[in-house]
């Protein structure tokens, strides 16, 4: 549907497409007048039941004037949204207000597609879509007998009151996100992402279009690399010009296939994707696997052909991996699935790797091999144009064959949803991320995703946020898995060094030191000559040790002692113990057999080796430090009291209203807006002469402070641009005459009086609206650690009352809160209480451009808003927000 066949006030924002409970694609968006047939059809082919169950009428045929009044609808009002699958009506919701705050919602699906969740989302939409325009409440009428759409409402979260009348179930529920809400729908998210990849990863059936006989042709390997790995389903060859590739008969089309394809591996060139495509959709492909280059990252007319391709596969329920993607394996013994350019299948393990290169996806594989690390699943987006790492996420957190999940990434869509996924995942498994680019936010060509205006930083404090381990490349990446994959979690920071080298001993505990972790034991060296037992006696004596939480072995050639007695004996050692055990063998080889083996109660458990002793301890400090954050209590959702969030909506509305294109906020409305948040701004006055100075002293209450703000000396290290503690009119008048005498030459000479607080430390608080991340929070201490050093910790909303105190703890200027040099510890509650206002707001209101709270005066008995400027903007379009979405 072009623009130009929009009705008037269409919300093109309402689109979205959507995973469904079976793992299929839907369309969602607004109905327009154009639908009116659509609606007819949709009509004729339901049920007398599902009819009567709507109407609570045999109504055969809807009125031309009822279709009418169901298709045009003001979309504030009345609302409608309809689900589509090619092109088809599947569903559709909508709300009629019946008052200021209340609506009555109603249902109509499909009888093909009931049961797969349909009504649930179409509510979750309407919900987002109600409430954003002042909506508070729906209404429903149902027939006792319909028990299927009580059901979505019930088990949406909402607390839903039933009244039984005439025959009828009047339901009435609030629509204000809960937390059991919020609950429900991300739980119906994952489910159905999860679901959607085993199509990708557990296909029935497999067709690869472009199976070529041409032995260096890409679809030639992909179909050869298939068949060797022993795949479990049916295999069909798709190629126009042979009667048969590699044994196989050859189809020219996808739809020709009498078997039913779960996963169609594309391999023609870019040209011929659209029409391999729409041949898959007319087939009923549920997930398409693009290896094909030749997209956006060549160009204006490879972004074009990208923008089809998703386009056409959302349209038709289908899911892409890719394109120019290096396709995905799964080791499983039920699928045995090689649908990659890998020539072998990598050996069978816990590890899930995820990597958007397909030129990286070989170098992972190859580095995995390397390591003897096996691999449960491999899967390389490519392009990243709808399949992401988020979904395999998803389907990780379930599987029980992958234990450590790997991420490398080149780009990331949608952060505030990575964020929130991996938090979950890593909670139950050790997920490790890669990610390059950083420095710039460079994207790399073809990828969707959007520029951050942020600091880098913001993106490592979004990890630690999540509990991901981020590491600076591949090899630091197998360094942590082959330690997490194979050994337990460390239960504390305490190590214990114990190898045959006095410096090798020191050099390990040197880098124990530097990675924040405690050598509590040893390090212990053994004669260059001991023997095997003397190694295994050492080893048990420090596993034995209570005051020791991970073991580090590290061992040099010994003259006489045989390698593999030394591996046999750490292995041993470790094997009978529950503290993780790391070995390094500086010039051994072929120990790695050796270190295999497995516990009393049948866990196969490897000792993970490193040629040199600082990957050892950078690994060991990685994994403490996952350890330590999985063990914590991650904290409740921060809800401040005293809260007006439509006093801020109105202001926020009220001053786009003025100026559509946005504007700093003024002094007043500043205090009004984060008074709405109960955050109080103390009042300054602006000042041009010592009498206005000392009039505004006599409103305001002595003691003041008189201090210029200009941009020159605001907030500069020193007092050359503030007076303090000004206690007399005299006082007062000779402080300006001093600073304007000072000032005046430089422009600087801009002067407000305000009361003067009680000494204290002086923070930053910030929040920034950011394209990429949405709302990001963030603290420092004022002055130079801000100013010079950049020591300024960031967090992601919405946070935890952990996720707040973790932000004021981060910045290294921290010790300053706590009562350094013998001052007074500062309110810590208070200081987190507005942190806390703060995160909220931005994340209630995304207009809020930029908030900026400097001074903030953290004392012992609270904190002060000393200062404060706002500049609202219209708010972009978040991503993750509140309603499922394939984005």
């Amino acid at each position: 549907m072009t623009a130009v066949d929009l009705p008037p006030g269409y919300p093109r924002q309402w689109e979205a497409d959507v995973v469904l409970r079976d793992g299929s694609v839907a369309h969602i968006r607004p109905i327009t007048p154009a639908d009116a047939e659509a609606v007819h059809r949709f009509h004729a082919g339901q049920s007398e039941e599902s009819i009567y169950m709507r109407f609570f009428a045999p109504l055969r045929r809807l009125s031309d004037r009822d279709v009418e009044r169901f298709t045009n609808v003001d979309y504030t009002d009345r609302v409608a949204l309809v689900a589509t699958v090619r092109g088809q009506i599947i569903g559709i919701g909508r709300y009629d207000r019946i008052t200021p705050t209340s609506a009555e919602v109603a249902f109509n699906i499909a009888d093909s597609y009931q049961g797969k969740g349909i009504g649930s989302v179409l509510l979750e939409h309407l919900a987002v879509i109600a409430w954003e325009s002042g909506v508070e409440e729906f209404t429903a009428e149902v027939l006792p007998q319909n028990a299927k759409m009580i059901s979505v409402f019930s088990e949406a979260g909402y607390e839903v009151t039933r009244r039984f009348e005439d025959g009828v179930v009047s339901l009435r529920f609030d629509i204000q996100p809960t937390e059991r809400s919020e609950a429900v729908r991300l739980s119906r998210e994952h489910r159905a992402e999860s679901v959607s990849m085993r199509s990708v990863l557990f296909p029935d059936s497999i067709a690869v279009v472009g199976a070529s006989r041409r032995s260096d042709s890409i679809g030639h390997h992909i179909l050869a690399n298939i068949l060797a790995a022993g795949f479990t389903g049916s295999v069909h060859a798709v190629n126009r010009e042979a009667l048969e590739v590699l044994g196989l008969p050859a189809h020219t089309r996808v739809s020709e296939i009498s078997d039913h394809v779960d996963l169609a591996v594309v391999a023609v060139p870019a040209q011929e994707v659209p029409e391999v495509v729409a041949d898959c959709a007319e087939a009923g492909v549920r997930t398409l696997l693009v290896v094909s280059a030749g997209f956006a990252e060549s160009g204006e007319e490879g972004a074009e052909l990208q923008a089809d391709l998703l386009t056409t596969a959302r349209e038709n329920g289908m899911r892409v991996l890719g394109p120019n993607s290096f396709g995905v394996i799964n080791t499983d013994e039920t699928v045995k699935l090689n649908a990659s350019l890998a020539p072998q299948m990598p050996p069978p393990g816990r590890l899930g790797l995820f990597a958007q290169s397909g030129a990286l996806g070989i170098a992972v594989l190859a580095s995995a091999t390397r390591r003897g690390l096996g691999i449960s699943v491999f899967a390389s987006a490519g392009n990243r144009v709808d399949v992401s790492g988020n979904d395999f996420m998803q389907y990780w957190i379930d599987d029980d064959n992958t234990d450590t999940v790997g991420l490398y990434l080149e780009s990331m869509g949608n952060p505030r949803k990575f964020s929130r996924i991996a938090r979950r995942l890593a909670t139950i498994k050790p997920v490790i991320v890669v990610k390059s680019g950083v420095s710039t936010y460079g994207v790399p060509p073809g990828h969707r995703a959007r520029t951050s205006r942020v600091r880098p930083e913001a993106f490592d404090a979004m990890l630690r946020q999540a509990g991901v381990i981020r590491v600076e490349n591949v090899h630091q990446m197998f360094d942590v898995a082959q330690l997490v994959t194979n050994q337990p979690l460390p239960g504390g920071n305490r190590v214990a060094v114990v190898g045959n080298s006095d410096a090798l001993g020191a050099l390990t505990a040197e880098a124990c030191v530097s990675w924040g972790l405690e050598v509590s034991h040893g390090p212990v060296s053994l004669p260059s000559d001991a023997k095997g037992e003397e190694f295994a006696q050492a080893l048990a004596t420090a596993f034995a040790d209570p005051e020791v939480d991970s073991v580090l072995t590290c061992f040099i050639p010994p003259l006489v002692t045989l390698d593999e007695d030394v591996a046999t004996a750490v292995r041993d050692a470790a094997l009978k113990s529950e503290k993780p055990c790391l070995a390094t063998f500086l010039g051994m080889r072929g120990v790695v057999e050796r270190l295999s083996g497995r516990t009393d109660d049948g866990r196969d458990e490897v000792v993970p080796a490193y040629s040199m002793p600082e990957d050892a301890v950078r690994a060991l400090a990685a994994a403490t430090r996952y350890a330590e954050w999985r063990s914590r209590d991650h904290g409740v959702p921060v809800h401040p009291a005293g809260i007006d969030l439509e006093a801020a909506e109105r202001l926020v509305e009220r001053v786009l209203h003025e100026a559509p294109d946005g504007r700093r906020l003024t002094e007043d409305e500043v205090r009004e807006l984060l008074g709405a948040y109960g955050i109080d701004v103390w009042a300054s006055v602006s000042v041009t002469s010592a009498d206005e100075a000392v009039a505004a002293a006599d409103t305001l209450g002595y003691p003041v402070v008189v201090k210029s703000v200009a941009p020159l000396v605001r907030h500069s290290p020193g007092m050359s641009g503030i007076r303090v503690d000004l206690r007399t009119p005299d006082q007062l008048r000779d402080a300006y005459a001093a600073l304007n005498d000072r000032l005046a030459p430089l422009a600087a000479n801009t002067f407000v009086v305000q009361r003067m607080a009680t000494p204290g430390v002086s923070c930053v608080l910030r929040s920034e609206e950011d394209p990429l991340f949405g709302p990001v929070v963030s603290f420092s201490i004022a002055g130079p650690p801000t100013e010079l050093l950049g020591d300024i910790g960031h967090r992601i909303p919405p946070l935890t009352d952990v996720d707040v105190s973790d932000l004021i703890s981060s910045v290294k200027a921290a010790p300053m809160l706590h009562g350094h040099r013998g001052a007074a510890p500062v309110n810590r509650a208070a200081l987190a209480d507005l942190v806390a206002r703060v995160s909220v707001l931005a994340d209630n209101l995304p207009e809020i451009a930029r908030l900026t709270l400097n001074p903030v005066n953290a004392q012992p008995a609270g904190v002060d808003v000393l200062g404060a400027e706002v500049t609202v903007a219209p708010a972009p379009q978040r991503k993750d927000q509140g309603r499922r979405s394939l984005t």
